[in-house]
């Protein structure tokens, strides 16, 4: 299992020197993007995060909360995006976002809101690189992780053993010391922004959580 650090909650006018003080720790950087409307919050764009690729060798795990997200692939793609995920709740036909993402010879997600339930994908997962599970409501970061998250990563860890499918298997929100044992079991890739970023010494917390899922 992985960690991928979300840096929602980053102090941007350091982003450089506080990325550094653990980019070097981990294989995925979590970004965030969200538009005002299918999230009540605005992050960044892809000029952040072109501007980002330039010095970075980690894996951009890009998480698009977004409406119409088909007009913005190529965008995130040109700015430096290895995987990009949409949401099910915002879209009309999830199979054509991913073989559009796909057609960039990128990999493709695909994420559910809390309320939303994990079986709606069935169909789905045969063709998704990646499914982003949201242990939190999407907008806003520093929440409390939701326990209903814990059985829909069951559920995809067992449709992934039964179909032999490939897909990894993600969660993100809340994700802590303390919430990070209820899920490892059935995930290959954690993501934990305010825990790691906010941190007095976001390398301690960092450690915290890989050595929980070592």
């Amino acid at each position: 299992m992985e960690i991928s650090v979300s840096i929602l909650s980053i102090d941007y006018a350091n982003i450089k020197t506080n990325l550094d003080k653990f980019s070097n720790d981990i294989k995925y950087l979590h970004l965030d993007v969200m538009d005002g409307r299918f999230v009540p919050n605005i992050s960044f764009g892809p000029a952040l995060i072109k501007s980002l690729r330039k010095n970075s060798h980690l894996i951009f795990d890009t998480h698009l909360m977004i409406c119409n997200p088909e007009k913005y692939v190529e965008d995130f793609v040109k700015a430096g995006s290895d995987m990009i995920t949409f949401h099910y709740e915002a879209v009309t036909n999830p199979k054509e976002i991913i073989e559009l993402i796909h057609s960039y010879h990128v990999k493709a997600g695909i994420s559910i809101n809390p309320n939303t339930s994990v079986e709606v994908l069935e169909d789905i997962l045969p063709y998704v690189d990646l499914v982003l599970i949201m242990s939190v409501h999407p907008g806003h970061g520093g929440q409390a992780f939701l326990s209903s998250a814990i059985d829909k990563v069951k559920y995809l860890k067992s449709k992934k053993e039964e179909k032999h499918y490939s897909y990894l298997i993600s969660i993100d929100g809340g994700i802590n010391d303390e919430t990070l044992p209820l899920v490892f079991p059935y995930i290959d890739l954690a993501v934990s922004g305010s825990y790691i970023v906010q941190a007095l010494d976001p390398q301690e917390n960092l450690k915290k959580l890989m050595h929980i899922s070592s």
